[in-house]
């Protein structure tokens, strides 16, 4: 677990500060583990024991006492303000971010829209204090997507399934909307890689269509919980127990090589037995 960002959310109690910080981890889990890890680590130190309780009272000022000095590849200190000042808005409006998706979900009636239009009330903010403070925002879309571009909504469908599916070993089961059998994968490389690999797509793009059409091959297994096979699935990759160029060796070890056509033609025998390349 110490390689992956739920960590965070895993160290509060109460189901505000869970959120605040499940949707902030989220939101920075890209890149390299160790430096986004760093920063998240940093962030959370500056949000006290109660982040629910810091973003709930923080102003544009306050966040950039809280923000200085901070960078991550596209984001700067403004992207940050607006998202924490954005849950933070939510919180007193709707008294938790569980109740803004949920009135999104409601009133979408789909995964996709809602996630859109949950990312855009949280951008809603006024700018122009945060700007003035912590000057221009500069990688916001990267942050909190909301062009309908097609794109998978990774880091948002890692967020979704921390907070609705479990508790269990990974995910914190907090939320109850929008119900397990309604998520959909946390799409990236590991995940797209896998699932060609297993017969699960085709498709080689990383958009929503993909991890749609690979959590609906999932649903066929379990229809009720489709995305509680990611994780194992994601870590198996990151761990190299699949390397991107497969070995005879490797393939050999895999405990998914039934399952995987590269995998089981890479370790197939030929007729008669004899291992390819063998003495005769």
């Amino acid at each position: 677990m110490r390689a992956d960002p739920v960590e965070f959310p895993r160290r509060y109690r109460d189901p505000r500060d869970v959120e605040v910080s499940a949707l902030l981890s989220a939101c920075l889990a890209y890149g390299r583990v160790d430096l986004f890890k760093a920063q998240l680590e940093r962030l959370h130190r500056a949000l006290g024991p109660s982040p629910a309780g810091t973003v709930r009272t923080l102003d544009a000022a306050g966040a950039a006492r809280l923000l200085d000095g901070f960078v991550y590849r596209f984001n700067v200190p403004a992207d940050l303000a607006v998202l924490l000042l954005g849950m933070g808005e939510a919180l007193r409006t709707h008294g938790s971010l569980e109740a803004l998706f949920a009135r999104q979900f409601e009133r979408e009636g789909a995964l996709r829209p809602a996630l859109r239009g949950f990312s855009l009330a949280l951008q809603s903010v006024a700018r122009e204090p945060i700007e003035r403070e912590l000057g221009p925002v500069r990688g916001l879309h990267h942050l909190l997507p909301s062009a309908d571009s097609g794109g998978a909504y990774k880091r948002l469908n890692l967020f979704l399934r921390w907070m609705v599916r479990g508790p269990d070993a990974v995910d914190l089961g907090t939320w109850r909307v929008p119900g397990p059998a309604a998520l959909v994968v946390p799409l990236d490389t590991h995940i797209a890689r896998m699932a060609r690999q297993l017969g699960l797509t085709r498709r080689r793009d990383l958009g929503w269509r993909t991890a749609e059409e690979i959590t609906d091959a999932l649903r066929a297994v379990d229809p009720a919980d489709p995305t509680r096979f990611d994780f194992a699935l994601c870590h198996f990759s990151m761990a190299g127990r699949c390397p991107p160029r497969p070995t005879r060796d490797a393939c050999e070890r895999c405990l998914l090589r039934e399952l995987c056509g590269p995998g089981r033609r890479r370790t197939a025998r030929p007729r008669g037995g004899r291992t390819p390349g063998a003495a005769g």
